[in-house]
């Protein structure tokens, strides 16, 4: 399975990204050996994922988010709100 992820900076700011290991993902991220876009940014917090049977369809489904502002990533984080 692949996953898409949003994680948020200690700033509020929103990354998304795409992994196999969401815990691992984020663990690298906060130790500096995720993104480089992240380095030095941490710690991050995971907010959001989604589950895809593919990894064209995860990168498919980021491409899209990535496309979005901070306000609609914010709607989508908070519709799981609720949620089992």
């Amino acid at each position: 399975m692949w996953y898409l992820y949003i994680a948020k900076f200690k700033n509020n700011k929103l990354y998304t990204g795409i992994t196999v290991d969401v815990e691992r993902r984020i663990m690298q991220h906060n130790n500096g050996t995720g993104a480089k876009s992240l380095i030095g940014k941490g710690p991050v917090e995971l907010m959001y994922t989604e589950r895809y049977a593919t990894n064209t369809l995860a990168a498919k489904r980021e491409r899209e988010i990535k496309q979005w502002n901070h306000k609609k990533k914010l709607k989508l984080i908070e519709s799981l709100k609720g949620l089992p």
